[in-house]
């Protein structure tokens, strides 16, 4: 019996990792902090440096046996990676030290730079093959007919240390959080080759950085800069901060437990499961479920890692800001996995030329895309010629800007040019972040088609902006007409609802011209209404692409692809098929507490923010014992909705 429990408590089980919602995640980490409390012991002695060296170290191998028992032997990859950057680091700073260079002929290339790139290399070269095999495999057989299958060579040289046939080298597993810390790394040696930071001399200290526990395997991805000057700061935790890194931890829980996991088990998991057994509204009504249950769950582990970090005197970068408040695409990825936005923005929109400039990264980029949508598709002359005659308009246009003194070329339109193709590759290359499948590429292609749209409609004047949707909406409905397909049924709908707010809104626009002055009650009750017709047509946009999003979580890599495309499809057919009306209010009374829960999420998601900041301060500045009895009822009643089997985080599979 003692040998079988210390077995569960050190042995490493695929099929039970830990979870922040397991009671055994919470004993872990009481006796982590038991011993982190001793360590740190009082601040301000004369040992304090040498306590804060044994803090970093003892949080590195907690954080390691924490990886141990969600990954497994995949620890050795992370520990790889941590020494991997941690060397190239210490060389890169050391060859700008000496400016040592490269000569090739009469071109001196810095070594830097080569450095840079091994690290690159090295890095996105791991989170490739783990990550994308299937994905790079699948395309090529596609294109060339061929029947390559993927061949695990790290299970291989594994068999080779122990028994024969113990690791299947068939299929290839992906680390929990590989995408995560691979980003992390990259940041940290692109910020010290850029002089940003300077390296990391002790490598324990760098490790602790990388495997963090709190943030490892669902992020927020901490850039260098942001964590590492933290390392060698004295632990603070005031009472307030204690108060405030208790609820986020709660915060957290509710939000996974009793919204997300209920939410999924109870309705959204049986319609994408198969869809054609549900109506087109349940079938609608679980995809905008799931944009609530993917952002309870997402931002719970988030709120959870803020918390479980502060409680040890670190602080993680905030990683949603309210994101379905958002009045625009644009806005709602600055609302939305922040710490993503800002690396995608820093690492790759940025050296792209952001909106100042196209150069060889752009072109290259958006040829390659054009390319595999066409072999992929069979469409080689209807994508790669439009393709074609766009990009040498592009060119033309670039070249011409810059010698020429026409209003068309003034620098407001180059720029938004600019912004437009290298934010719509950012995306794109964001959405394969996320999944090896063609859903994800092509919801990371619908956000950024989104996002370009939405700014040229604002530049738009509501002559314009009426009628081009009176065109897209005419248009819709005679392709719905004659086709009879439900896509152009659900896209000339959702087109309608569109041309029907901007008439509204074209309409008051035009009595506003005709009256001297408006009141300000008026002019204050049209601005409400605004906001909230723009947040609710991006709310709808969004959702909208989490049909491809969804669809290719939680898959076989194998058969992602296929089954995710199938899903979607299915799901379209059945929201822009013929609806019951009979079903509705059959529908919103057997799933009634569903409803509700979904309701009462986007409601508290509503809140103004200020009262959100009220509560939160009110409750951290209860007294202890208060605080004791909130947070234990508070624990009650959320472990009340756990379901017979603990559902992972869905940004586990990133």
């Amino acid at each position: 019996m003692k040998v079988d429990f210390l077995h569960y408590i050190f042995a490493f089980d695929e099929n039970s990792p830990l979870l922040f919602t397991q009671f055994y995640f919470w004993a872990f980490f009481a006796i982590v902090y038991a011993l982190f409390a001793l360590i740190i012991g009082n601040s301000g002695t004369g040992k304090e440096k040498g306590r804060l060296h044994l803090r970093n170290v003892y949080l590195l191998f907690v954080s390691w046996f924490f990886y141990y028992k969600t990954s497994g032997l995949f620890l050795l990859l992370l520990a790889f990676v941590t020494l991997s950057d941690w060397l190239i680091a210490q060389r890169i700073k050391h060859s700008q030290i000496n400016n040592y260079e490269l000569r090739i002929k009469n071109y001196k290339l810095p070594v830097a730079y080569l450095f840079l790139a091994l690290s690159v290399v090295i890095d996105l070269g791991l989170l490739a093959y783990f990550k994308y095999a299937y994905f790079f495999t699948n395309m090529i057989n596609d294109l060339f007919g061929t029947g390559f299958r993927v061949f695990d060579i790290f299970a291989y040289v594994g068999n080779g240390f122990a028994e024969a046939g113990r690791f299947s080298v068939d299929t290839i597993v992906l680390p929990v959080g590989i995408s995560f810390y691979i980003f992390q790394v990259i940041s940290y040696t692109a910020d010290v080759f850029r002089g940003r930071i300077q390296p990391v001399k002790n490598i324990l200290d760098f490790g602790f950085y990388v495997s963090f526990f709190p943030q490892l395997v669902a992020g927020p991805i901490v850039r260098a800069e942001e964590f590492i000057p933290q390392l060698y700061k004295p632990f603070r935790l005031s009472r307030r901060l204690f108060g405030i890194a208790v609820f986020w931890i709660l915060n957290g829980l509710a939000k996974k437990i009793i919204m997300s996991d209920y939410l999924a088990v109870n309705l959204i998991d049986r319609v994408f499961d198969n869809p054609l057994l549900f109506s087109g509204f349940e079938n609608l009504f679980a995809l905008f479920a799931y944009s609530l249950q993917v952002y309870a769950d997402f931002s719970g582990y988030t709120d959870i890692a803020i918390g479980v970090a502060m409680l040890m005197g670190f602080y993680l970068p905030m990683n949603f800001n309210s994101p379905y408040k958002s009045q625009s695409p644009q806005e709602f990825w600055r609302r939305w996995h922040m710490s993503l936005g800002r690396w995608l923005k820093t690492y790759l929109y940025i050296p792209l030329g952001g909106n100042r400039k196209i150069g060889f990264g752009t072109y290259f980029w958006l040829s390659l895309i054009a390319f595999v949508s066409a072999a992929l598709t069979g469409w080689w002359w209807q994508i790669l010629v439009p393709f074609a005659v766009f990009m040498v308009c592009v060119a033309i246009y670039n070249h011409w800007a810059q010698s020429s003194n026409l209003q068309i070329f003034k620098s407001s339109n180059l720029k938004l040019l600019y912004a437009n193709l290298n934010s719509f590759i950012t995306q794109v290359l964001g959405g394969l972040w996320h999944g090896a499948s063609w859903n994800f590429i092509i919801w990371g292609g619908i956000n950024g088609f989104g996002m370009i749209i939405e700014k040229i409609w604002r530049k738009m004047n509501w002559h314009l902006r009426f009628a081009s949707i009176t065109l897209l909406t005419a248009g819709l409905c005679v392709a719905d007409f004659f086709t009879n397909l439900p896509v152009w049924r659900m896209f000339a709908v959702w087109s309608a609802l569109i041309w029907l707010g901007t008439a509204i809104r074209y309409v008051y626009w035009l009595i506003s011209l005709d009256r001297e002055e408006i009141s300000e009650r008026e002019n204050r009750f049209a601005n409400s209404l605004s906001t909230v017709w723009a947040i609710l047509q991006t709310f709808t946009f969004i959702t909208f692409t989490r049909l491809f999003f969804r669809s290719s979580s939680n898959l076989d890599p194998e058969t992602a692809n296929e089954v995710a495309w199938n899903t979607a499809k299915n799901m379209v057919n059945q929201i822009g098929g013929a609806w019951s009306n009979a079903i509705i209010p059959e529908f919103l009374w057997e799933y009634r507490w569903v409803v509700a829960m979904f309701v009462a999420g986007m409601m508290i998601h509503w809140l103004p923010t200020n009262w959100k900041r009220r509560y939160r301060l009110a409750f951290s500045a209860m007294p202890l014992w208060l605080m004791v009895i909130v947070a234990c009822v508070a624990i009650v009643v959320i472990y009340q909705f756990v379901t017979a089997e603990m559902q992972p985080f869905i940004y586990f599979q990133f």
